[in-house]
C-alpha cells in the first residue's frame, strides 16, 4: 500500500524516485540506436567486453547472458579471453565519457581490425569518439554527479543511475538478441553453467 501524507497523494520514497529516475533514461533512449547495436553484436564473429568498476560488473554480466545466448563472448582480462580481430567486436562501457583502460583497449582492438562499440552517458566523449558505433545511455555518471551539473539530481550516488540503467538494458538487448538469432529460452539454460 503506498505510503501517503495524512490521505493526500503517495509520498515518493526512495524506491520510487530510483525507478523513476530509470524511466526518464529509457524514455530518452534512442531505441535504433540499440537495434543498431544488437545488429552489431548478431554479426560479430567473437565478442569482448570491457569495463572499469561497477560498470565492469554490468559488463561481465552482459557477456554471460550473451555466452548463454551460444555467442562467443568473453571479458577482457579474464585468462581465457582470445584474441579479437576482423569480423570480431570489442564493446566497452564508458560512462562518463573516457577511461584510459577503455581507450588503450580501443586502440588496441582497432589496430587488429575489430569493430568497437562504446556505451555511454557522453556521446561527445574521447571514447566514442573513436569508436564504429556509439550507444548512448542518458544517464548520470560521476562526470555529472555534483550539485549544479546537468542531469546531477539523481538520488542514487555517483554513476549508479547510469549502471542501473545498464543492467536493465542489457537485458533489453538479450531478450531482442534472443528473438532476431531463434535462441530458445531452453537453449539459454542448457548454457547455463552446472559447476554452481
Amino acid at each position: 500500500m503506498p505510503v501517503t501524507s495524512q490521505g493526500g497523494p503517495p509520498v515518493p520514497t526512495p524506491y520510487r524516485q530510483a525507478l523513476a529516475e530509470l524511466e526518464h533514461v529509457f524514455a530518452r533512449l534512442d531505441d535504433a540506436a540499440v537495434d543498431a547495436a544488437v545488429a552489431a553484436i548478431a554479426g560479430a564473429g567473437r565478442v569482448a567486453l570491457y569495463g572499469v568498476g561497477r560498470e565492469g560488473l554490468q559488463m561481465r554480466g552482459f557477456a554471460m547472458r550473451l555466452f548463454h545466448l551460444g555467442l562467443e563472448a568473453s571479458v577482457v582480462g579474464d585468462m581465457a579471453t582470445p584474441p579479437i580481430g576482423a569480423g570480431d567486436l570489442l564493446v566497452v562501457s564508458a560512462g562518463p565519457g573516457s577511461f584510459s583502460t577503455v581507450l588503450a583497449l580501443i586502440g588496441t582492438a582497432r589496430a587488429a581490425g575489430a569493430a568497437v562499440l562504446v556505451v555511454t552517458a557522453q556521446g561527445g566523449g574521447e571514447a566514442a569518439q573513436r569508436a564504429d558505433r556509439v550507444l548512448v545511455v542518458p544517464a548520470q555518471t560521476m562526470a555529472d554527479d555534483r550539485a549544479g551539473d546537468q542531469g546531477g539530481a539523481s538520488i542514487l550516488p555517483m554513476g549508479s543511475l547510469y549502471e542501473g540503467a545498464l543492467f536493465v538494458l542489457f537485458e533489453i538487448m538479450i531478450v531482442k538478441l534472443r528473438a532476431r538469432l531463434g535462441v530458445s529460452p531452453e537453449a539459454m539454460r542448457a548454457n547455463h553453467t552446472n559447476l554452481e
